[in-house]
């Protein structure tokens, strides 16, 4: 990793313990942009003050523009397996049946929530197949994430499209998921928010979820979520770069 993307990503725990306080306005963040370009990449990072209503954007243009959110999905599949009750909860295990995968972490017995920390993509293909073409297409519609077109391939769609989603929609996804505001039961929610990896330091906790579209060239990274601070603030980002 590069000390260009490295200081892209500490950017996060900056803004949060910085950001003003005025509301309704969106700034254009021009000296994050050039993180990028430092970094040999493009990309976009969104930062949502949930108090103020600011939004912190790096590239407004890229803000709007949708990718396959990969992994990043695996939010709202968890969200959608326990409201429906195809799993049975976070906790439950999902056998590995002894072949070879991509990432040796996966090779192993995973439960729902230790599947989402290592990001395993066989545990959440079951995930999708027990929920079925109906209810996913129902719930992904429900949620309006990003343009709601899972296609025909029930395991696939996620990784492969046709599900699109841009910056911006991710972060409205997870300001409403952090605010009980997506269709699902508040416990529901409060679960999945449980599951998802989080950092804690003495300022902040951070909650993210990464993703990565291998479906293009170059492919595309995503890191969303968002940051409690000590102070009761709160602040949903997304970011996703070549």
């Amino acid at each position: 990793m590069t000390s260009g993307i490295i200081r892209l990503l500490g950017f996060i725990a900056a803004a949060v313990l910085a950001c003003s306080a005025q509301a309704q306005t969106i700034r254009s963040e021009s000296s994050l942009a050039s993180v990028f370009s430092q970094a040999g990449s493009k990309g976009v990072f969104v930062l949502y003050d949930l108090q103020s209503k600011e939004l912190h954007v790096s590239n407004p243009q890229r803000a709007k523009q949708r990718f396959t959110p990969a992994s990043t999905f695996k939010v709202l599949n968890a969200l959608i397996a326990l409201q429906t009750g195809v799993v049975s909860g976070p906790d439950e295990i999902f056998k590995w049946d002894g072949q070879p995968r991509f990432i040796k972490s996966w090779q192993r017995d995973l439960s729902l929530t230790e599947a989402m920390g290592e990001s395993a993509v066989p545990v959440y293909q079951v995930v999708a197949r027990r929920i079925g073409q109906h209810s996913m297409h129902h719930y992904v519609t429900a949620s309006d994430y990003g343009n709601h077109n899972i296609g025909q391939q029930i395991d696939r769609f996620w990784l492969d499209g046709p599900l699109a989603i841009s910056a911006h929609e991710q972060v409205r996804f997870i300001a409403a998921l952090v605010q009980n505001q997506l269709p699902f039961d508040p416990v529901v929610q409060a679960r999945v928010r449980a599951m998802l990896p989080s950092e804690k330091t003495a300022d902040y906790q951070l909650f993210g979820k990464t993703g990565w579209a291998t479906n293009q060239q170059p492919t595309l990274g995503w890191y969303c979520g968002w940051v409690e601070r000590t102070d009761g603030q709160r602040f949903v980002f997304a970011l996703n770069m070549d």
